[in-house]
């Protein structure tokens, strides 16, 4: 998506990927709810395949997307792949409306489930987006690893993206919303990164620890 007319002046496209904790995503659907604002949901099947709580954050007024990795699931075979992707979408659409889709990252596979759209296209499956593919000329910010600017990601990255400052901290990042002259800014937030008890966030904080050491050492290893 590049910026045109039928988008305002500023705009931010907000986007959860429930890897895990989906009650997490509930709590963060109902929050941002509360303050008039909608995002995309995206869930893994069926890791997340939560259809109650799904159903809830779709009538919150938020998008539900599918979280696919079927490159990851079928070893890089992508017949097989793109039949799993289809399956798995179905039993989402079963519950609510699915337009969109993302690829999950499967920082431990070798595969990158994106690529299954060089040989496929998703339009032919009813989805008008993927959120790493339809997008670009905005900047992009992700918590993967636990900070804005962070360097342990292994595919949390959008080509095309548009340079900006280096931000790690929310706070930082709250102070230069406001002020930037950019038109479009694109934030992912993994809900179950976002603690609700300071023994939450203990728990949260040292498995991202552990994580950003494996990401590193992947990167080495390749």
């Amino acid at each position: 998506m590049k910026h045109s007319s039928i988008l305002p002046q500023k705009y931010v496209i907000l986007r959860h990927d429930i890897d895990r904790r989906p009650s997490h995503a509930l709590a963060m659907a109902e929050s941002e709810a509360e303050n008039g604002i909608h995002s995309t949901y995206y869930f893994r099947v069926p890791y997340t395949f939560d259809k109650a709580m799904i159903q809830k954050i779709s009538e919150l007024g938020h998008e539900i997307g599918f979280h696919y990795e079927c490159l990851s699931k079928t070893n890089g075979d992508s017949a097989a792949a793109v039949k799993l992707f289809v399956e798995e979408l179905a039993m989402l659409r079963d519950h609510v409306e699915v337009k969109t889709i993302c690829m999950h990252g499967r920082p431990t596979s070798p595969y990158d489930n994106r690529d299954l759209w060089k040989e496929y296209s998703f339009e032919d499956y009813g989805v008008i987006g993927e959120a790493y593919l339809s997008i670009s000329d905005v900047c992009y910010f992700t918590d993967t690893g636990r900070s804005w600017g962070s360097t342990n990601s292994v595919r949390d990255s959008l080509a095309g993206a548009k340079e900006h400052p280096v931000i790690t901290r929310s706070d930082e990042f709250i102070a230069w919303i406001p002020k930037t002259d950019e038109c479009g800014v694109y934030v992912t937030a993994h809900p179950e990164r976002w603690a609700r008890s300071i023994g939450d966030w203990v728990y949260c904080s040292m498995k991202d620890e552990v994580m950003g050491m494996v990401k590193k050492l992947l990167r080495v290893i390749k």
